[in-house]
């Protein structure tokens, strides 16, 4: 990849952003340029004097549709038929975004998001420019916005430079398909509550062995869905929170 990861959000709030993209490690990244991030207001490129990007839908109901033709101009400005990035479109309708897509997305060279509206885009548009819907889970927001820059910041700490110790990201939860084991720090006592004495022996292999265990304890306690058949059954060898 050449350059840097390049994001392109459309959205009839573009001064949302970068709101939070711009703060801590992922604003950093921003300022020094490994990766950039333009937002274009969808309805720049509405034709009536109203600015309109939405109709009442066909065959009746509550609520407005986001047009095609409009949103069709808006993608094809950031696009051009040219652009290698992925089209994603936040919605609450498409796949879960995870770890595995944050790292998908991060090797490759960036990605236009497409914040909808109202009660949604027309189905037509999203079918022509082969948008992948992208979900963050089983709720309704009431736009894109939010969700498209929690997507934004997951992606853009995985990509190089970014987060100080990448050794790090090896760690973390999701990497290997668990929650990531609990974490402590001084004092060693707190409020009758203590560290685990396996934590402060200095053994790095049993140090490593009790972090594997507690992850796959609280992965089977908090999502055993993340978990095969054969991880189910606690079978852990050493004392886990």
């Amino acid at each position: 990849m050449t350059g840097p990861w390049r994001a392109s959000v459309l959205t009839i709030f573009p001064e949302m952003f970068p709101g939070p993209l711009a703060c801590s490690l992922v604003g950093k990244a921003l300022e020094a340029g490994i990766w950039s991030l333009d937002a274009l207001d969808i309805r720049d490129f509405a034709t009536d004097r109203h600015r309109s990007v939405d109709d009442v839908p066909f065959g009746g109901g509550a609520g407005m549709v986001m047009r095609a033709e409009v949103i069709d101009r808006a993608v094809e400005a950031v696009d051009g038929g040219n652009d290698e990035r992925l089209l994603l479109y936040m919605s609450p309708k498409g796949g879960r975004f995870d770890q595995a897509m944050a790292r998908e997305l991060s090797a490759g060279p960036g990605c236009v998001v497409l914040c909808g509206r109202y009660e949604g885009v027309d189905e037509r548009v999203l079918e022509k420019h082969r948008f992948a819907e992208v979900s963050l889970g089983d709720f309704v927001m009431t736009g894109g916005e939010i969700a498209a820059m929690a997507l934004l910041d997951a992606t853009v700490r995985l990509l190089p430079g970014v987060v100080g110790k990448e050794a790090s990201l090896d760690d973390e939860s999701f990497a290997h398909g668990l929650l990531e084991y609990p974490h402590y720090t001084r004092p060693q006592t707190w409020q009758g509550r203590s560290v685990p004495d396996v934590l402060l022996s200095g053994h790095h292999g049993r140090i490593r062995d009790w972090r594997k265990a507690a992850a796959l304890a609280l992965t089977r306690r908090r999502r055993p869905d993340l978990l095969g058949p054969d991880l189910l059954d606690d079978s852990g060898r050493y004392e886990t929170p």
